[in-house]
This record gives structure tokens, C-alpha cells and sequence, in this order.
């Protein structure tokens, strides 16, 4: 691989203009596919094989208008007083109109709380969400403001609110203005500094393009682009810096721009591919999940970060034939008046080393007790009772609380799929309505072929609950004997229900999904090191890195701790998707530090030095680089805290947190310590694997035997 890719690095060095050429085309090509073929992104998740999407499925083809978009109009009189005179008719009014707007099917009438105080009107759309006319909740919400004048204290929940997440704002500038002020402190140089930012924001921009234009092909969560840009602008940095960073040394030493590019691409260049394959690996299993959104998430990540890959293997050789020797201004850390000094890595890793049994018994301590908060997650969905205080649709979720109780805000719907729908739609009615955690059971709705019934059902509790979730469990479990009672199909659907089933989904696939990753990632690491303990040490040291990573999301954004200090202004239940997102992106991640900063060592060792020499010789060279580009990640994803969607934050929060603790505990101080206590052995290898494995030449030992033969 070496070889290849040292070759490769000499080709793109000497063809500049035309590989700067090929890569500008396709950026252009981007930009025009983006304009001619994108549609529109979606927030509605699909999961085949559940009983909620059966449901839903059902009712598109035999009730399609039940389907349709809904949202909540909540009119409030001041405490103490009711919806009367004036104000109902303001109330009336506000609802007319709203009838109105385009795309609506229906508007109910004013249903008044016991205390008259609080009102509510429900609204129907004929369409999803994502595919409402333009200006169709502006104009409902227009409409419904008018109670204002009358005193009226007017929120709205539901599909009433539009709060699709945009792509670009102050978390992307923040992550980049850290990203070039750490490269402009590593190198002391504006060209070193400015050319892995300027690859990396090539690379995204394709694959937020390429995105773009998939959208009129294929459905996409309006999250993705988001997060693809997060991903892409963190690893297309820290590829680049570590290519940069190799050829910047070689220049020091004396070799000639091109040969050093070449070389730089041979030897970091074999890291950025195991590292980029570690990622894309870990996205694109995703897909096992079988949630739709989530695959498309993952393969679109994915893409992105091969797109950083090539670009990191042939742009950023092209842009170094043109720096040229420009890139030899600013600081010098391999033969200057630096390198006589011994480095902060280079002390600390010789603590460690040193100190090999204490550094593996308190980072383990410290992780395990990060990791604590794990225990208590719970899983969930976000909902009107999850945004922040001020926010119309939490207002409205409260209002409807304190008017008709916690379950109004989320119905369970029974679908009824029998020959004599009515009839069977009403016994299920009485007969579940009976239970202990039902508040209400709402009047069958019968479609015109009579074959097909809905029917409301509220429960006494809340929709993000465990007792809401215990009630969906019971009522499926008398549906069975209903069923055959009835000669029908009872399904229980609704968006309370479809989170309860996204999370169970999603909680099932975890650890096979861990599993797989893990065992993926433990090939590719024995083929590159061609060891047994090195790869164990990596995916165990990551294991302990997600405990640690998760359990500070649980700490911050579900239990409150620090939560005002990262501007989480309502605690709830983890975001279902989150858990096996961040172990996805997290675990390639992780895996890049653990190949940049092993393979230095392995090629330390390779060329002789003994094991404990090796591991402080190779973390010398690599630890700074590797600061660098954590930091840069860290930047990166702590930017995104500053999103206001739930789920951006509380991935760029996790992210930053993981990288945080994998990078400066596990990478920097429990691998070094572990290798130490391993020593020789951590390199052992069976003889009959050995025959198996396949050389790869991570560390370019036949690459230099090769350039050694010529010279």
C-alpha cells in the first residue's frame, strides 16, 4: 500500500494543474447537480417491521387524510379568567381563518378545559409535514394571532411549529475559527495553516452537494446534511494536517519537496486510508438498523469522509507542489533549535511509561467513573415537552397539561382493519378504554368502504413516560385475544406509539451493531499492525471511551448537571437515534489516533528500537500532530452545542466530550501504558496467522527499502 500510494503522492505532485483542474470540475458539477436535482428533506422517520409503521401504512392506503400533518392551536385566557364573551368569539374567529390557509383539510372546533380557561383547535393538513404547501403553517399561525388583540394568550405545538434545522450558522464559524487557530499555532505558518482548511472545506462542500442533489432521489432526514458537514470538516482537517505535517518534517530534514510529498503520502497517506476506512466502515453499518433515515444518514457520512480521503491522497500533494518551499516558513520542531528540547509528549510519555501500572489503574478508575450516568438513561424521542421553556410549542404542551392533563399531548391511536369496522372498532373502544392507564376514548372514525376505523385513545400519563410505554405494552397484549374475538386487526400507532418502537428498535440493534463494528475494525487493525494485543488494547480502550462519552451525555442533558453551562435549558430523555450514531462516528474516530500514533510506534519498533524505546520514540513524533488534531475536533463538534435542534447538540456535545477523553486518556496515556506493561508480547502474532495476514506496509518498511535500493 505504501508503494502504491507513494507513487500516487508523485503523480498528483507532478500533475498539479490538472489534478487542481479535475477536482474544481467536480466541485462544479456538484454545485450544478445540487441546483437541478435536489428536492426537499423530510423529519418523518419510517421503521418496516414495526407495529406503528404496519399502521401507518395501512391508513395511507385505505385512510390517507389520518396521515396527514396535525398541529395544535392553544388559546389561553389569563389566569383567573375564562375564554368568554369577546375572547371565545376572537377564539372562533382565529380558527376560521385559519381554515383557510392553504393545504388545510380541517380545523375542529374550540374544545374548552373544565375551568374554561384553556382552550384547544386542532388542525388538519391533507399532506405530511414535508410536503405542505409553501406558506401553509406561516398563514395558519398568522391567522390564529389575531386572538392577541382580544388578550388571548395564543401558543402552538405539533406540526403547527416549522423547526427544520438549517445547514451553516455560528457552530460551523466556531469550528473552523478553532480549527485555524490551532494549525496556525502547530506550524507558525499561514500557507501550513490554511491548506488543510481550505482541502477540508472543498471536500465538504461536494459531499454537502452531492447530499443536496439525492434529496430528489432518495428520502433524507433534514438532519443529514448537518451532520455530514460536522463529520467531513473534522476528518478532512486531520487528514490533511497529518500528510502536511509528515512532508513539512522531510522538508526540515533535507528532502526534496517532491520526494517528500511522495513519501508523506506513502507513509501518513497508508494511515489516513486504514483510519478513513475505520470510519466509513462504522457509518455505513448503519445500515443493519433497517431504519430508512438512519441508513441514508450513515452512507451519506460516509461519503463524505471518503471524499476527505481522496482529496486528503491527491489534492493535498497537488497543493503542496504548489506552496513548494513556502512551506518550510514557521516553526520546526524535527531539526530547529526545538528539537534539542525534550517536548511535552515526549515528558509525559516517558511518566507514563515509567509510571505504567498507576497510568492503567486511574485511567480505567477515571473512565468507569465518567461512565457511571450510563445506568440510568433512558431513551426517547423529542416532543413538545422536551423544548426549552420559552418556546411556543412547550407552552402550548404545558397549557394543554394543566387544561386536560398530560396524556392530551399525546393520543394513542387504535387502527381497526375488520370487514364491519364500526362494530369492531367500538368493542375494542369499550374494552380498552377499561384500563387503569386510559383518561379518555375518543368516537370511531370509519372510512368510506366501512373496513378501516381509528380510533383516539389518551392515556392518564404523558407521552415520553415509562407508564405511557407500559400501557402501549398492555394494550398490544390484549389485542391478540381482541383480534380473534372480533375477526379483525387491531395495530396501535401514533407518534407516541412510533417513538416507543423507534427506541425499542434501536435499543435491540445496539449490540449486535457494536459487534459488528468492533469485530470490522479488529480485522483492519491486525492487518495493519499484524499483532493480536495491539488491536484488543484499541477497540477495549474504546469501549471505555463510549461508556465515559455517553455517560456525560446523560449527566448534562438528562440529569441537568452543567446543563445551563452548555445552554441545555430542558432535561429529558436521550435522544433515541443518539447512542448508536455516536458509537458509530465516535469508534472511527477513536481509530484514527489509535493508527496515526501505534503506526509511528510499530515503525520505530520495525526499524529496531526496543519496545519501550518505541513507544516514546513514536509517541514523540506523533503526539503533537495528534494534539492538534484532536483539538481541531473538538473545536469542531463543540461548536454545534451552540444549535438550537436537540439532536446537533447533543452529538456535537458528545462528540467533543469523546474525543476529549480518547484522545488525552486512552490514546495518550492508557495505550502507552498498556503497550509498556505488554512489551515485546504486544506485537506478537501467531505463526499460522502470520501466513494469512495480508502485508500492507502501514509503517513504509519496504517502501524505504525500496527508495534505499535506488538510491
Amino acid at each position: 500500500m505504501a508503494t502504491a500510494l507513494y507513487t500516487l503522492g508523485r503523480t498528483a505532485f507532478r500533475r498539479r494543474k490538472l489534478v487542481l483542474a479535475t477536482w474544481l470540475v467536480l466541485l462544479g458539477g456538484m454545485f450544478a447537480a445540487a441546483a437541478t436535482l435536489s428536492g426537499s428533506t423530510t423529519d418523518a422517520a419510517t421503521m418496516p417491521g414495526t407495529e406503528s409503521q404496519r399502521a401507518a401504512d395501512l391508513l395511507a392506503e385505505r385512510l390517507p387524510e389520518a396521515n396527514g400533518a396535525s398541529g395544535r392551536i392553544v388559546f389561553a385566557a389569563p389566569a383567573g379568567e375564562r375564554l368568554t364573551g369577546a375572547r371565545a368569539s376572537a377564539v372562533a374567529a382565529a380558527g376560521a381563518a385559519a381554515a383557510k390557509a392553504p393545504g388545510v383539510l380541517d380545523v375542529s372546533d374550540a374544545l374548552t378545559s373544565e375551568d374554561g380557561r384553556i382552550a384547544l383547535v386542532q388542525v388538519s393538513w391533507g399532506d405530511e409535514a414535508s410536503e405542505l404547501p409553501e406558506g401553509s403553517v406561516a398563514a395558519v399561525r398568522t391567522a390564529a394571532e389575531t386572538a392577541r388583540e382580544a388578550g388571548v394568550q395564543v401558543e402552538f405545538g405539533g406540526d403547527a411549529v416549522d423547526s427544520e434545522p438549517s445547514v451553516g450558522g455560528l457552530g460551523e464559524l466556531v469550528g473552523l475559527a478553532v480549527a485555524g487557530l490551532v494549525l496556525l499555532i502547530t506550524f507558525g505558518s499561514l500557507v501550513a495553516a490554511g491548506l488543510p482548511l481550505l482541502t477540508a472545506l472543498i471536500g465538504v462542500v461536494i459531499g454537502i452537494m452531492g447530499i443536496t442533489a439525492l434529496t430528489g432521489f432518495v428520502d433524507m432526514d433534514s438532519s443529514v446534511p448537518t451532520v455530514a458537514l460536522m463529520l467531513g470538516l473534522a476528518v478532512g482537517i486531520d487528514y490533511a494536517l497529518f500528510i502536511i505535517s509528515r512532508h513539512r518534517a522531510q522538508l526540515f530534514e533535507g528532502l526534496e519537496p517532491e520526494e517528500s510529498a511522495a513519501r508523506a503520502v506513502g507513509t501518513a497517506g497508508s494511515a489516513v486510508v486504514f483510519a478513513g476506512a475505520t470510519v466509513v466502515i462504522a457509518l455505513a453499518s448503519l445500515s443493519i438498523v433497517g431504519i430508512p433515515f438512519m441508513t441514508a444518514m450513515g452512507l451519506a457520512a460516509a461519503g463524505t469522509v471518503a471524499v476527505a480521503v481522496a482529496i486528503s491522497l491527491t489534492l493535498v500533494p497537488a497543493l503542496l507542489g504548489f506552496a513548494g518551499a513556502r512551506l518550510m516558513k514557521g516553526k520546526n520542531f524535527e531539526t530547529g533549535p526545538r528539537a534539542a528540547r525534550p517536548t511535552l509528549g515526549a515528558r509525559w510519555v516517558a511518566r507514563v511509561t515509567r509510571a505504567r501500572g498507576a497510568a492503567v489503574l486511574f485511567s480505567v478508575l477515571a473512565l468507569l467513573a465518567l461512565a457511571a450516568p450510563v445506568l440510568d438513561m433512558r431513551l426517547g424521542q423529542p416532543d413538545d415537552s422536551t423544548a426549552a421553556p420559552h418556546e411556543t410549542n412547550r407552552k402550548a404542551y404545558d397549557l394543554l397539561v394543566d387544561g386536560f392533563g398530560p396524556g392530551f399531548n399525546g393520543p394513542l391511536m387504535l387502527v381497526v382493519d375488520a370487514p364491519e369496522a364500526r362494530g369492531a372498532a367500538d368493542a375494542a373502544a369499550q374494552e380498552l378504554g377499561q384500563l387503569e392507564g386510559v383518561a379518555a376514548v375518543g368516537t370511531p372514525v370509519v372510512n368510506a368502504a366501512g373496513d378501516t376505523a381509528i380510533v383516539s385513545l389518551t392515556p392518564r400519563s404523558g407521552p415520553s413516560t415509562e407508564a405511557t410505554k407500559e400501557l402501549v405494552e398492555q394494550i398490544r397484549s390484549r389485542t391478540d385475544a381482541l383480534d380473534r374475538e372480533l375477526g379483525a386487526t387491531i395495530l396501535v400507532t401514533g407518534q407516541t406509539a412510533a417513538n416507543i418502537d423507534f427506541a425499542d428498535r434501536l435499543s435491540g440493534a445496539l449490540i449486535p451493531y457494536l459487534a459488528l463494528i468492533v469485530g470490522l475494525a479488529f480485522l483492519l487493525l491486525l492487518i495493519a499492525f499484524r499483532s493480536i494485543l495491539v488491536p484488543l488494547t484499541a477497540v477495549g480502550g474504546f469501549l471505555l471511551t463510549i461508556g465515559a462519552a455517553c455517560g456525560t451525555l446523560v449527566a448534562v442533558f438528562q440529569q441537568g448537571t452543567l446543563a445551563g453551562v452548555f445552554g441545555v435549558e430542558q432535561t429529558a430523555p436521550i435522544v433515541s437515534v443518539l447512542p448508536i450514531f455516536i458509537i458509530g462516528i465516535l469508534f472511527g474516530l477513536a481509530m484514527d489516533y489509535q493508527v496515526f500514533l501505534v503506526s509511528r510506534m510499530r515503525e520505530e519498533h520495525v526499524h529496531g528500537a526496543d519496545p519501550t524505546r518505541a513507544i516514546t520514540e513514536g509517541f514523540r513524533h506523533g503526539a503533537r500532530v495528534v494534539t492538534g488534531a484532536a483539538l481541531i475536533m473538538i473545536g469542531v463538534f463543540a461548536g454545534f452545542v451552540t444549535e438550537d435542534a436537540v439532536l446537533i447538540k447533543s452529538i456535537g456535545f458528545t462528540l467533543a466530550c469523546g474525543i476529549l477523553i480518547d484522545a488525552f486518556v486512552v490514546r495518550m496515556t492508557l495505550i502507552p501504558a498498556l503497550m509498556a506493561v505488554l512489551g515485546e508480547r504486544a506485537w506478537w502474532l501467531p505463526g499460522w496467522l502470520e501466513r494469512l495476514v495480508p502485508r500492507v506496509d502501514l509503517e513504509g518498511e519496504q517502501l524505504s527499502k525500496r527508495l534505499e535500493a535506488k538510491a
